[in-house]
């Protein structure tokens, strides 16, 4: 089984279901609370790249990762939100709408971060035995199509019918984490070899990423003095990655077409949420 034919709608979805969150009001907590929304932004869009950058230079990561795992390494970096993020920032007793603003500004955004940044990765990490070229016209003709579209109608839709918007929400949140887990699977079972192999590395690597990116986030949410509700939000939005669009972008045929690119984005989906699971964990125990 393609992969790519499971992540495509998978997707197309969660975009879509993003989009029947959205109200016209999200956006005005950009003026409203401007702090906390540039300071996810930064750490989402900015810092999230660099510390990645930074780890896999270090000569402990660099001298085992190869250059695919590079590439796809930064290319988990590069794509920031995600709906689930959401759910993880209300059962962390977080900030919901600046969640919610977070998501959505992010991913417009990285419609133009994400190949410019993704481009100068792949021309760095050039080698002899590898040559992977990034097509930046079909890149972004496709993440308008898989994103920006989806999250346009299903915010037309929640505009105009916010009753029906409601009910397509609920069975859609139902169905997003199964549909993850059996892409996932399906990826396990297609590269189990490989997987295994390169666990170890691969593992710590996003590991040390996770809880480089959520401290970073709670750093600078307690220098400038955020809310405790801001914090939880940040250090959730900031370590939360959108699994589901770096593997689109690595398995697309009309971009990288290299489901070894998807590799470090399968194992960040899965040290990712048992990270926040644990953090969320700790948010409860918290008055």
């Amino acid at each position: 089984m393609n992969a790519i034919f499971i992540v495509l709608p998978i997707l197309t979805l969660l975009m879509f279901d993003l989009g029947l969150t959205l109200k016209p009001a999200d956006f005005k907590l950009i003026a409203q609370r401007p702090k906390p929304v540039l300071v996810g932004l930064f750490g989402q869009i900015v810092l999230l790249p660099l510390i990645a950058w930074g780890i896999v230079q270090l000569p402990v990561f660099h001298s085992q990762l190869s250059a695919l795992f590079i590439i796809g390494i930064m290319l988990v970096a590069c794509s920031p939100g995600g709906s689930s993020s959401n759910v993880f920032s209300m059962l962390a007793k977080g900030d919901v709408a600046l969640s919610v603003t977070l998501t959505a500004c992010s991913s417009l955004i990285t419609l133009f971060t994400l190949p410019l940044i993704m481009a100068w990765v792949t021309q760095s990490v050039q080698m002899s035995d590898v040559s992977i070229q990034l097509p930046i016209g079909n890149l972004l003709i496709q993440n308008i199509v898989l994103m920006v579209i989806p999250i346009a109608v299903g915010f037309t839709v929640n505009m105009f019918r916010e009753k029906a918007a409601e009910k397509i929400h609920n069975v859609l949140k139902r169905i997003a984490l199964p549909a993850l887990v059996l892409l996932v699977t399906v990826f396990f079972f297609q590269h189990k070899q490989t997987i295994v192999e390169e666990f170890a590395s691969l593992g710590l690597t996003m590991t040390i990423l996770i809880l480089a990116c959520t401290g970073c986030g709670a750093l600078l949410s307690w220098l400038l003095r955020l809310t405790a509700k801001e914090r939880r939000t940040l250090v959730i939005e900031i370590g939360m990655q959108n699994a589901a669009q770096a593997i689109t972008i690595a398995c697309s045929p009309l971009i990288f077409n290299n489901e070894v690119i998807a590799i470090p984005a399968i194992i960040y989906a899965l040290m990712m949420n048992l990270i926040l699971l644990a953090y969320v964990g700790l948010t409860k125990l918290q008055k």
